[in-house]
């Protein structure tokens, strides 16, 4: 009975200290996420309104465009030296790159210098995230018990829900702070800072959890025994047994993760915050919610897959995500901002405009000058958060904006110098807010009635989608490959899926949305990925409950 005691209360440090670290990575990744509006003004001030906001989500992408390349350092590491030296290494260089950005000097300070400052600590954070969470998937799941494996690893996918929780909770915490006792700009100002710098008790703290472990006892007998990996790269992606799991585990599995994962707890945050204008404390409140709702059910549903299997779990989450993409933002619309939804449905916003005056409005480095007749219409529209749908006028007509009977003609700045074409564009588009206004589109929702349960009911569906797809996850990648080359084989398309297509689900969905003139357009883009990994779910995963790791 006590060798039993001692193996349970070893596997319980197994799991917290694994799955501490792993929340404090994401902490130290997602405030960044969470502050891309005043990251955005901070930063990039030397762009227009619109293309800096979509800087700033591009730069939240940035980091996880970094990720695979940690993957495939870290995970070599991992493979030859091994699990617990590579994701203590993670830890560290998260923690001091999330700390240095808290003190970062603001692009009025230093001009270009800032943000290129920012990128390079955003490149340190992806890299190393991208070696973080296969070290502690595998490491918890090689202690696991066979029967247990999805229950323990989704301790693992909790701890993003616990880092989320908590980046929104200081953020929040430092919001009212400021604004009780020093004003409602300070936080703006300097106040973000305060988040970013509080990550260095968690790393001090993450650090001494980690210091506490061993190696994993799979990767022990495997170097015991000589089997360890001389060339992780070339078995993992050189082989066709191996490199198919790759391929598999990417397109079966990751590309729904990315695609759901980061639209439910990201894109929703950016929709409601630049689309239907929901004060940002207010959307911070109902994201904790729902992240704290969300930390019960990666457990749960890592529990039913011990029971039922991954596969059909999994495959519940992402289906239920892809149906519910486009009747969830609706609802979301009609929840947060029914004076929105009022206004688009009684008095639809068209642009008239010849087709060829008008630009593709994509602009995430903020050179294009968007200044004939049409983009300055679009672009207001644009920074409106307004849908509007497009009507061809005829060949050199100059275009117009319609909205309730009521009809702005727009100006052309072309050729125009600088400060006359901002005087133009200024003048275009307080004309265009003056008929919104008119027309009963609301400038900000109106907390008064913004129906909160209303809006917590469709964040729990997609809680529901994401924790169902993501609880067994970890389990079932580790099961997907061989010990000798897991830690590189998964980590490299765990982290393109969550890295290159999920994070960057609010910087293409928001500029699709840019282009296209529909606030529900940036949707298709979750849409395709997650129904690639469904059919591929269906015809092509196997199911890996209860397959032995050596």
């Amino acid at each position: 009975m006590a060798g039993q005691g001692q193996e349970r209360a070893s596997m319980r440090t197994v799991v917290a200290a694994s799955s501490a670290g792993t929340a404090f990575e994401w902490y130290d990744f997602f405030i960044f996420g969470s502050l891309a509006q005043v990251i955005s003004k901070t930063f990039f001030t030397g762009l227009p309104e619109t293309a800096g906001y979509i800087a700033a989500l591009a730069l939240f992408g940035v980091g996880f465009a970094f990720r695979p390349l940690g993957a495939l350092v870290f995970g070599k590491i991992g493979d030859q030296a091994g699990r617990k030296g590579a994701f203590l290494a993670t830890v560290l260089l998260m923690g001091g790159a999330t700390f240095a950005i808290a003190f970062l000097p603001t692009y009025q300070q230093a001009g270009i210098i800032s943000p290129i400052l920012l990128v390079l600590l955003r490149c340190v954070q992806g890299f190393a995230l991208g070696g973080e969470y296969g070290g502690a998937a595998i490491y918890v799941a090689e202690h696991s018990p066979p029967d247990q494996r999805g229950w323990a690893t989704s301790w693992v996918q909790t701890s993003a829900a616990f880092g989320l929780f908590g980046a929104l909770l200081v953020i929040l915490a430092t919001r009212w702070a400021l604004g009780v006792y020093v004003g409602p700009d300070a936080f703006d100002a300097w106040g973000w800072r305060i988040p970013f710098a509080v990550s260095i008790g968690l790393l001090g703290i993450s650090v001494w959890m980690r210091m506490k472990l061993t190696e994993s006892p799979a990767f022990e007998a495997m170097k015991a025994e000589g089997e360890a990996s001389k060339a992780p790269y070339a078995e993992a992606f050189g082989q066709w047994k191996n490199l198919k799991l790759v391929l598999l585990a990417f397109f079966a599995m990751m590309s729904a993760q990315g695609a759901v994962w980061y639209t439910s707890f990201f894109y929703v945050q950016t929709f409601m915050e630049k689309f239907l204008k929901v004060d940002p404390v207010t959307i911070n409140g109902l994201m904790m919610t729902a992240t704290a709702i969300s930390a019960i059910f990666y457990v749960v549903f890592g529990w039913l897959s011990d029971r039922i299997g991954r596969k059909p779990v999994m495959l519940g989450g992402m289906t239920l995500a892809l149906l519910f993409y486009f009747p969830g933002f609706h609802l979301l619309e009609r929840a947060a901002n029914p004076a929105l939804a009022e206004a688009s449905a009684r008095a639809p916003v068209v642009v008239v405009a010849d087709p060829k005056d008008c630009s593709l409005q994509f602009d995430p480095v903020g050179k294009a000058a968007f200044v004939t007749a049409c983009d300055i219409v679009k672009t207001a529209l644009a920074n409106a958060g307004v849908s509007y749908a497009n009507q061809a006028a005829p060949v050199g007509a100059v275009a117009s904006m319609k909205v309730g009977g009521v009809e702005v003609v727009s100006q052309s700045a072309k050729g125009l110098p600088p400060a006359q074409a901002k005087a133009v564009k200024a003048a275009v588009e307080a004309k265009i807010k003056a008929a919104l206004v008119e027309a009963g589109y609301p400038a900000k929702a109106d907390p008064a009635r913004i129906n909160r349960p209303m809006i917590l009911a469709v964040l729990f569906v997609f809680v529901i989608a994401a924790t169902a797809l993501f609880g067994p996850l970890a389990a079932a990648l580790v099961e997907l490959f061989p010990t000798r080359v897991r830690y590189t084989a998964l980590s490299l398309p765990y982290h393109i899926g969550t890295g290159w297509i999920g994070g960057f689900v609010p910087f293409f969905a928001f500029a699709i949305v840019t282009a296209v003139g529909d606030i529900y357009a940036g949707l298709w883009y979750p849409v395709v990925f997650t129904l690639i990994s469904v059919l591929a779910t269906i015809f092509f995963l196997p199911e890996t409950k209860g397959r032995p790791l050596d």
